[in-house]
């Protein structure tokens, strides 16, 4: 959605002044005033190692047994039906299936011990965007509720709104190619939670793009894709061609009409109402984001090396974001026949499709980004919700196992060629300290010149850290 909720008379950290100094007085919540006033004076994204994040999310749960965590002398039902190949960091057992990625590890670290207990892939995903463990126990939704934490892009979304001299025509948060769910077959609409800006406020939601299925049996992600078809519009609102700035004038002449006869709505949602407004009428006027949203101006090599198939596409689209102004951008890699990364039936999709779509994406961006100068400054971040169980079952699927599972972290000072953490013979447990979700939001928030510390209002106004009990992961920083 699009929208940016006001909220005036605040500070940076969103507690406004005269609170602040009432809590200072009172002794609100073990605060003294001289921490609240320096609360006040922090600056977001000062001394950044990165000035921009791309997320590349494996929604369903990769196996770390066929990806980044082999194990060849594991037992016959564990170890998997793909090898290891050689790559250019020591140590590194990366399956057969990633060559183009396992000829550019020395860009990369990955952590193999990756840990969290809530094994659901919809709770899985909002703990890892968000480093917050889901209001909802382990099967109790599916959906994002009003009540879900912020992602780490919203907060970026929050305090960037906060502060005016960042002010740009490019959105800070955006998530392609679409919201994770939409194209997956269920038995309702979902919308998975973790992506949003939950109860900090609609207004600090992604912008999402939109892109189409062909019939309700098409997988965009496995194939080739036609320029038609990779459009990339704003969700909500119809295509910038057809969307003219005359016809956006006269749609907000219209509504101001509406919103003039409309008295019993408050003074509050009529101005969040015309914020929305001016943030639509902003990016569909905006060069700047019509020019990133087009494709076309990439070089036919650069496309296919990228790989035609709506993530590598949708990769290349994030760098173009990143490049215009966009701070944070998600590149949802969803289910669309019902597993996908998902693999519980056999390890075929996963070799035949999954592998080689995701090699060409990551390993092309990481090249893209460093020719470019872009990688020292971009932490690109490339891992799914949850890992799979060591044990398979004849056909070579794997079931949930949020226990242990891989994450590769790139750029903005991460080292290069490095290995992070060590896991047992089967893949099954971390054998040094697991990296909890709340480790990895807070070395994200870190790398961007958050203070981890850093806190937001909830929705009753109180101050609220943007992460509880997260330790940066200094050690991956060279």
């Amino acid at each position: 959605m699009l929208g940016i909720l006001g909220r005036h008379q605040r500070t940076c950290d969103g507690v406004s002044r005269r609170h602040l100094l009432q809590a200072g007085g009172a002794g609100l919540l073990g605060l003294n005033l001289p921490q609240l006033l320096a609360a006040e004076s922090a600056q977001p994204f000062q001394n950044a190692r990165a000035k921009h994040v791309i997320f590349l999310f494996l929604f369903g749960g990769p196996a770390q047994h066929e990806t980044f965590d082999m194990k060849p002398e594991a037992t016959e039902s564990i170890r998997g039906p793909f090898k290891p190949i050689a790559c250019r960091t020591p140590g590194l057992l990366i399956s057969e299936h990633l060559p183009k990625t396992a000829q550019i590890t020395d860009k990369l670290t990955v952590i193999r011990t990756m840990s969290h207990s809530f094994n659901d892939h919809s709770g899985g995903g909002h703990y890892i965007q968000t480093g917050h463990r889901w209001h909802l126990p382990i099967g109790g939704g599916f959906n994002v509720t009003p009540k879900d934490w912020p992602s780490i892009g919203s907060v970026v979304e929050y305090l960037t709104q906060r502060r005016s001299e960042l002010a740009k025509d490019m959105p800070s948060y955006v998530v392609v190619p679409n919201f994770l769910g939409r194209l997956q077959e269920y038995r309702v609409q979902l919308r998975r939670p973790g992506e949003t800006g939950g109860w900090l406020g609609r207004g600090f939601d992604p912008v999402n793009t939109r892109i189409e299925k062909r019939d309700s049996s098409d997988n965009p992600y496995w194939r080739d894709c036609t320029n038609e078809e990779l459009d990339f519009q704003i969700e909500g609102l119809v295509s910038h061609e057809a969307l003219t700035l005359d016809r956006m004038t006269r749609r907000s002449s219209l509504l101001d009409q509406f919103d003039a006869g409309v008295n019993q709505i408050s003074a509050s949602s009529i101005q969040a109402y015309d914020q929305f407004q001016q943030r639509a009428l902003s990016l569909v006027s905006s060069p700047r984001t019509r020019e990133a949203l087009d494709l076309s101006r990439e070089p036919d090599k650069l496309r296919d090396a990228y790989g035609r198939h709506l993530f590598g596409q949708s990769t290349l689209m994030a760098r173009r974001l990143i490049e215009a102004g966009s701070r944070f951008v998600t590149v949802h890699y969803d289910c669309v026949d019902g597993y996908s990364w998902d693999s519980h039936r056999n390890s075929d999709d996963v070799k035949k499709n999954l592998l080689p779509t995701m090699d060409s994406a990551l390993s092309t961006l990481l090249i893209d980004l460093d020719d470019r100068g872009l990688l020292d400054e971009t932490l690109v971040v490339c891992m799914g919700e949850m890992g799979r169980t060591p044990k398979a079952n004849s056909s070579w699927g794997r079931n949930h196992w949020s226990t242990l599972f891989p994450a590769v972290l790139a750029g903005a000072g991460i080292q290069r060629g490095g290995l992070f953490g060590e896991s047992d013979r089967d893949a099954a447990y971390a054998v040094t300290p697991p990296v909890r979700p709340e480790d990895l939001a807070a070395t994200i928030y870190h790398a961007l010149g958050i203070d981890p510390e850093l806190r937001v209002p909830d929705p009753q106004g109180r101050p609220t850290h943007v992460i509880d009990d997260g330790t940066p992961l200094m050690d991956l920083f060279a």
